[in-house]
């Protein structure tokens, strides 16, 4: 296997959202070693400015390939948004995948009507990331954004099941999915993406209020699938079926990491196994 095949994949987010990609990453390729950063101390990336951001984001890179990594995942909606280009321009030799764009893939194969809804936090929402995406692959396709800000919060207080996440749900989803007639797009959406790395978690209560033939794009899972070919088609895929290692890395508070990235990823993080980096 080549040198460079062994290295880890590197992976950074404001904070645990972006676990819910590794999570996906760890069930397509379950044997890659993985550093995650989450910049908690600087959460959240949506307030701050397109400049800062950038800036942030190289910051994050810099540790990762400091310690050596084959590729970067950039698991925040918010830093995929604008800093892909100065990420790429700061580390050409290696490749950067943000959650944006195999979401906006995924969606336009996905959808039969052209009709595409985009659920993610305000600033993204705002930002017209998706909306710009999904039009320079289908510019004939007709993108309802709304901003689901609530859904964030459910998934960091673990409420993702039951009445309350489901309520919330039909309360978000009903005005984009029943348009009223006459209004400007009075077609629904065929296609829902989950524009933010949180949503995943309340999956199952979107789909309880939506009609079963309604797609769900988990941007989470469609960036693990990106990463997947990507490394093949470099060669940098590291085989074999064993259990890969995950380093886990935070700016702030290594408890309230481990406590709220269990939720997001799924299986136990202890205090013990998190690095505090000062950046």
């Amino acid at each position: 296997m080549d040198n460079a095949a062994r290295l880890p994949i590197g992976m950074f987010d404001s904070g645990v959202g972006g676990l819910t990609v590794l999570r996906a990453l760890r069930q397509r390729m379950a044997c890659e070693d993985v550093i995650y950063l989450g910049d908690t101390a600087r959460l959240p990336y949506g307030t701050k400015s397109p400049q800062t951001v950038a800036r942030y984001a190289v910051q994050c890179a810099a540790e990762l390939v400091r310690r050596e990594i084959k590729l970067l995942v950039v698991a925040c909606n918010t830093a995929s948004a604008v800093a892909i280009g100065p990420l790429r321009e700061a580390y050409p030799g290696i490749p950067v995948i943000g959650v944006v764009e195999p979401g906006a893939q995924a969606a336009c194969r996905a959808t039969r009507n052209l009709a595409i809804g985009v659920i993610a936090t305000e600033s993204t929402i705002a930002g017209g990331a998706y909306q710009r995406a999904i039009h320079a692959i289908e510019p004939k396709a007709r993108i309802l954004g709304h901003a689901c800000q609530l859904f964030v919060a459910l998934a960091e207080e673990g409420w993702t099941e039951g009445a309350v996440a489901e309520g919330v749900a039909a309360r978000y989803l009903h005005p984009l999915f029943h348009p009223a007639s006459g209004t400007e797009s009075p077609v629904a959406p065929d296609t829902l993406v989950l524009g933010c790395t949180h949503f995943p978690l309340l999956a199952p209560a979107i789909r309880s209020v939506l009609d079963p033939s309604v797609v769900i794009v988990d941007s989470a899972a469609t960036t693990a699938e990106t990463v997947y070919a990507e490394l093949a088609r470099l060669n940098l895929g590291r085989p074999g079926a064993g259990c890969g290692e995950t380093a886990y890395l935070t700016t702030d508070d290594a408890a309230r990491f481990a406590r709220t990235g269990t939720r997001f990823l799924g299986t136990p993080i202890t205090e013990g196994q998190v690095e505090l980096v000062d950046l």
